[in-house]
């Protein structure tokens, strides 16, 4: 089953698709009012995808309900993960990839976008996809199961582009961790195009503008 999504192109007939993954707790409209920030005029046509997470309870949050990508056992994020909620979703999110392929936009015109969780998502969905994408966005992440990232990455995203940013006081998902993820990627040959900002968990306009540069010069290539 594909999940439900916001969908908003910036133009009829999308030659480009982007999907983005919100973050804990949030939904796709989440990330939908970056878009007039985000889009040049002279880039071609998008389609924006916000999927909508699952509804699963939460193990940090007391066992509430919420929307999420996976389960947060425990304030140390990067222990104890919920493989299979990190599997699970990397599955949908093949699905929708393939979906914007039934659509006219092949793998390698897509580009992952995440943020938090959603930005978990993308980064190891991403590096185990089987067709070659155009590029990851992974904004205040870290990468999941990384233990296994060398074994089950796609030869076809050997050279998968990544937007990686974080906060310097990001009290959520610490800058360290983003880091150590940052260097295991640089160590299986990514190109990691790397940048850190003086925020907390959230997305400032300076990494806005950064990401319009580095987006803009791969949909110009």
């Amino acid at each position: 089953m594909i999940l439900p999504a916001v969908e908003i192109a910036t133009r009829p007939r999308p030659s480009h698709s982007v999907i983005w993954l919100h973050g804990l707790g949030a939904d796709g409209n989440d990330f939908a009012p970056i878009i007039p920030e985000l889009v040049a005029a002279d880039w071609p046509a998008l389609r924006f995808v916000f999927p909508h997470a699952p509804v699963r309870p939460v193990t940090i949050n007391g066992g509430m309900a919420m929307r999420a990508w996976y389960d947060i056992k425990g304030t140390d994020i990067a222990s104890r993960q919920d493989e299979a909620g990190v599997r699970e979703s990397i599955v949908q999110l093949d699905a929708l990839i393939a979906r914007e392929a039934d659509r006219g936009v092949p793998a390698q015109r897509v580009f992952l976008a995440g943020f938090s969780q959603g930005g978990a998502i993308v980064l190891a969905g991403g590096v185990r996809h089987a067709k070659r994408l155009g590029g990851v966005i992974a904004l205040s992440t870290y990468l999941p199961v990384d233990s296994t990232t060398a074994a089950e990455r796609s030869v076809a995203n050997a050279e998968l582009p990544i937007f990686m940013a974080h906060g310097s006081h990001d009290p959520v998902v610490p800058q360290p961790l983003g880091v150590r993820s940052r260097d295991i990627l640089r160590g299986l040959g990514y190109t990691v195009d790397w940048h850190s900002y003086p925020m907390a968990h959230t997305v400032v306009a300076d990494e806005i503008a950064d990401l319009r540069q580095w987006l803009g010069q791969r949909l110009a290539a």
